[in-house]
């Protein structure tokens, strides 16, 4: 069992910059560890409480749509060892419920969202941060795949979003906390020797504790 309390990773970037493929990809190379993967896509606020005109009219891409509160509650649980229920989101109906148990004593939590490395809350816990930088073009098309394919909207509405709040709020918040970052990884780009700099940083970080 480790008494130590676990190292937190933040990874950030723009929608669909490969933030999830990075964290699962360190999450095998650190296979002698247990880590534990999350995102805050998770934490969105429930929205139960709205029509779903209103609903669908909030910014999603905004910091203000994350509760934070309940993401750095969970946050600090895990780095201490606990168990938590991370809760699950559903995008279409823009619910949140409560979803699966996530181990406890993990030696590493990887955390991978739009805004990992806005939320100064966030930045003082962390042990290293990262984020993935791509292509435009590439996350767009990328986007629309993802929204057509796995949650049902249409092209036309996905351009829409991205043209009226995607695209502004990766230049307003996203793209300036870039700054943030101890390491910047190419998301359209082979990644390995960067994943295995990486991998050596934990190693030793951890033995050294």
């Amino acid at each position: 069992m480790n008494n130590s309390p676990a190292r937190l990773i933040l990874i950030g970037g723009g929608t669909c910059s490969g933030k999830t493929t990075i964290a699962k990809a360190i999450g095998k190379r650190i296979f002698d560890l247990k880590s534990v993967i999350i995102s805050h896509d998770n934490y969105y606020k429930d929205l139960g409480h709205l029509s779903p005109e209103d609903a669908n009219r909030v910014n999603f891409d905004h910091p203000d749509s994350i509760d934070v509160d309940y993401l750095m509650q969970d946050v600090k649980l895990m780095l201490k060892g606990k168990a938590v229920n991370v809760p699950q989101y559903d995008f279409i109906t823009h619910r949140r419920s409560e979803g699966t148990l996530c181990i406890a004593n993990a030696d590493v939590v990887i955390l991978e969202g739009i805004f990992a490395l806005y939320y100064p809350e966030l930045i003082t816990l962390s042990d290293l941060k990262i984020f993935v930088d791509t292509d435009a073009d590439i996350r767009l098309a990328r986007r629309i795949q993802r929204d057509t394919v796995e949650r049902g909207f249409d092209v036309e509405s996905v351009l829409l979003q991205y043209l009226e709040t995607v695209k502004p709020s990766h230049q307003a918040f996203i793209d300036p906390s870039k700054k943030n970052a101890d390491v910047i990884i190419p998301g359209d780009r082979e990644f390995d020797k960067a994943l295995y700099m990486l991998n050596a940083y934990l190693q030793y970080s951890l033995k050294t504790q």
